[in-house]
């Protein structure tokens, strides 16, 4: 065994459940071939999870409502097969 000194971690140790938000207006799409799941922020709307088939009104009323909540960044997931 070698008896080197370890050197300490720079970086601060954060609690295992906090999340750094690092943007307030931003949303989470789970997209799929027939429905999108849209997440918000909760405190954006008391329903912040919904889900909107992917016909072209439906996703006209996913983007009205991720307007209403102040969301001008999302991030989108697709998993293709």
């Amino acid at each position: 065994m070698s008896n080197k000194p370890q050197k300490k971690s720079s970086r601060k140790k954060k609690s295992d459940n906090q999340f750094v938000n690092i943007n307030p207006n931003a949303a989470g799409i789970d997209c799929s071939s027939e429905h999108h799941y849209v997440a918000v922020p909760a405190d954006r709307d008391p329903e912040s999870v919904r889900v909107f088939r992917s016909f072209t009104a439906n996703l006209h009323q996913l983007a009205d409502g991720l307007t209403d909540c102040g969301v001008d960044t999302v991030a989108m997931e697709s998993t293709g097969v």
